[in-house]
């Protein structure tokens, strides 16, 4: 047998992390166990836990420090409350019956142990220990997790210490906000007047990056720490090396121009992929976007049906006619055909409103892009506010449980 447990409990500079083995004394995790014991290494000595002094529980479970250790003092925090708090666990486990009885001299455990430096809270230290070990321990023997799970909450989870998370475009619909603005600093105060919500993509918008070029993308990151970012960097050519610029920048996907050579886009998809961020395609002036889709080697992650700026008929207020609304209704149809040939995400932009909006999500759109009708306006909470309130973005605002 060869079981793995992990967990992460407790608060503040005595948070516990514990990764363990549990196996066989006679298999690999009882050769580990013996070279741990007798293989010391400096800073990292490994110890037996103990409930107190010369007891030690059973199966015998061997601590390996994860911080070097660096004086007495930290020594202190691994020999005092975290050795007996991993020992009471494990006894604790055996009377509960979570390790079986019949193992206990045919079983080992190899606990790896974190003890933050500046930890000074003996109790906690033992307590968070204590429960972390114990979870950890119950998770190993279930087999935890299960595949549904790890599935359903991988790109749902924020990491557990630092608080931030590599976000995912898993439920839509989406509101994309599009900065297509050439003052950082107004992007930013913009920005600040978003409401909370894991369903508003922030696009660092064509203009914006050809002005600060693609460092601007950590600049919008740190003022929106966990936002899903999109770099729109409307890619014609070396498609591999643009995805690099802004995979470095801790962009979370990349845009690439419809209007590309294929081979051009097939190294820019590759690459996206390689790298782990989503590939976008903007379909802007492409007459035959599922002809495009066909051409590829693999499809894109997203697929945008984009009106040009440009091109938008608009009366004097910016807003749509009812004319150009009726033939956006007919022209999003397409949405439909590419959603019944390939599993893809499919984006809107160009001259998106609150009145044109429900028409493209009618036809199945998972992204409303909107720019101007919410950079320019003069409420901009209350204008965003308007677009989740059609996507039903204030209803839900799901995080995965961190455990």
């Amino acid at each position: 047998m060869y079981k793995i447990g992990e967990a992460l409990l407790g608060s503040g500079n005595e948070v516990a992390h514990i990764d363990l083995l549990i196996g066989e004394k006679e298999g690999k995790v009882g050769m580990a166990f013996a070279n741990g014991l007798v293989n010391l290494s400096k800073g990292h000595t490994s110890i037996l836990s103990l409930i107190r002094p010369n007891l030690p529980p059973k199966p015998h479970t061997l601590i390996v420090p994860k911080v070097t250790i660096e004086d007495m003092d930290d020594a202190d925090k691994i020999f005092g409350p975290a050795q007996s708090g991993v020992a009471k666990a494990v006894a604790d486990c055996v009377e509960e019956e979570i390790i079986p009885k019949n193992k206990l001299d045919e079983w080992v455990i190899i606990a790896s142990v974190f003890i933050h430096p500046k930890a000074n809270d003996y109790r906690k230290i033992f307590r968070f220990n204590y429960s972390a070990t114990k979870l950890a321990i119950k998770r190993a023997l279930n087999d935890y997790p299960k595949i549904e799970k790890l599935l359903y909450d991988k790109d749902r989870a924020m990491q557990g210490i630092d608080g931030y998370k590599i976000p995912k475009l898993w439920m839509p619909p989406y509101l994309q906000i599009a900065f297509d603005i050439t003052n950082i600093d107004y992007v930013k105060k913009i920005i600040q007047q978003i409401p909370g919500s894991d369903r508003i993509i922030i696009e660092a918008g064509t203009p914006l990056i050809k002005e600060y070029g693609v460092k601007v993308i950590n600049e919008l990151r740190k003022t929106t720490k966990n936002s899903f970012i999109v770099a729109d960097l409307k890619t014609l050519d070396v498609g591999n090396v643009e995805v690099d610029l802004a995979f470095e920048q801790t962009a979370d996907a990349v845009v690439a121009s419809g209007l590309a050579p294929v081979e051009c886009i097939d190294k820019f998809i590759y690459e996206a992929k390689r790298t782990g961020i989503y590939s976008v395609v903007d379909t802007l002036n492409v007459k035959d976007p599922i002809g495009l889709l066909k051409l590829l080697k693999q499809i894109p992650d997203v697929l945008i049906i984009h009106r040009a700026i440009d091109v938008e008929r608009c009366n004097k207020n910016g807003i749509e006619t009812q004319k150009t609304q009726t033939k956006d209704s007919n022209s999003w149809k397409i949405i439909q055909e590419i959603k019944k040939q390939f599993n893809i995400i499919v984006a809107v932009a160009g001259g998106i409103t609150p009145q044109t909006a429900p028409q493209a999500l009618s036809q199945g759109a998972d992204i409303i892009i909107v720019g101007r009708y919410i950079t320019q306006a003069r409420d901009i909470e209350r204008t965003i506010r308007e677009f989740t309130g059609i996507l039903g973005l204030d209803k839900d605002h799901l995080r995965a449980h961190i455990e």
